[in-house]
């Protein structure tokens, strides 16, 4: 063998040597899952336009759910990363003691989620309900709106025959005249106010005393491994926010954002723009401070599980919430502009 040969041979093993190192890692490349729900909300923008993968230089599964109870379980089995919950399914978690953490505020719910009523089921207020077939997700946020409207009102729960069925059910059960009554959020509140009207919705619910909220929480064993993905999921979800809260009339119901929005949620998208001014969105600064998660987050969530706790649905409540709420991955995607 020539000294050519044997040198064409040693560069040949050396280069195969790196390759062989290198592959693993390229072979590992990272897949999160993420359940996300038909809310109308600025971050289903860059989902559509696959900003977040680029961001996390991630392969992302994002698997669509109709309610927080149905992406809490898919949370607690490890089928889930990343997931979007209301404040009532996230107490519900928090007081299992489930290990998670709510790394984002997606917004204070307003009119986007309501009470429904069917023309002619002789529902004019809250009292009017007893008697009546009312459906809606169980712990769900609008479940806890329900109940704590129907306790503001003073009507008891039990005179209401409360059906538990996911949105798509309550869209059918509504058109067939199947029940009175829904407290619940689009597409399925868009389709239900076709033969109804709305008596109720959540920011009178909120200044009642019993505000809700939607968030992303991550399972704490993930956030641990990857915290950089984590981080750069809130980045894209902040961005996508503040690019909707320095010009909301950019996102007309004829924009490229409106129709995104419209095709991954089902809502018409002619109604998007109406649907966008349901929430008051946190920019990543707000999400930082006192008033959401460095703070009155904790709150909203021991609050809503003591409701929870008296109307049976939780069995005990915790003495902090803390562990439940970081600002740790808003704090680094700020630092990081």
């Amino acid at each position: 063998m020539t000294k050519l040969t044997r040198r064409i041979l040693l560069l040949s093993s050396v280069a195969f040597a790196g390759f062989a190192t290198l592959s693993p890692s390229m072979a590992e490349d990272l897949k999160i899952t993420v359940g996300y729900q038909t809310v109308v909300e600025p971050s289903k923008v860059p989902q559509a336009d696959g900003a977040y993968e680029k961001a996390a230089k991630a392969t992302i599964d994002w698997r669509k759910f109709d309610s927080g109870a149905e992406v809490i379980a898919a949370v607690a089995s490890g089928a889930l990363d990343i997931g979007y919950v209301g404040s009532s399914p996230l107490a519900a978690a928090a007081s299992r003691e489930l290990p998670i953490q709510t790394i984002f505020v997606v917004g204070l719910i307003g009119e986007s989620e309501a009470l429904v009523v069917r023309n002619g089921a002789g529902i004019e207020k809250v009292a009017d309900l007893a008697g009546k077939k009312v459906a809606v997700p169980f712990v769900s946020t609008t479940h806890y709106s329900l109940l704590a409207a129907l306790k503001h009102e003073k009507v008891d729960p039990g005179s209401v025959q409360i059906l538990n069925l996911r949105p798509p059910e309550i869209a059918a059960a509504f058109e067939r005249g199947d029940i009175d009554a829904a407290y619940v959020w689009d597409p399925a509140l868009g389709k239900a106010k076709e033969t109804g009207k709305v008596i109720l919705d959540s920011a009178t619910v909120a200044e009642w005393g019993a505000p809700t909220f939607d968030a992303w929480i991550v399972r704490n064993e993930f956030a641990q491994e990857h915290p950089e993905a984590v981080r750069d999921f809130v980045k894209v979800t902040g961005e996508a926010y503040a690019q909707y809260n320095a010009d909301p009339a950019k996102w007309s119901a004829d924009s490229a954002e409106a129709g995104k929005i419209a095709k991954l949620t089902g809502a018409k998208q002619e109604e998007v723009p109406a649907l966008l001014k349901g929430y008051v969105y946190p920019s990543l600064a707000d999400q930082a401070s006192t008033k959401f998660l460095g703070g009155d987050t904790v709150k909203a969530i021991a609050a809503t599980s003591a409701f929870l706790k008296e109307q049976g649905k939780v069995d005990t409540v915790l003495s902090d919430y803390g562990p439940y709420v970081t600002t740790k991955f808003v704090s680094e995607a700020l630092s990081s502009n």
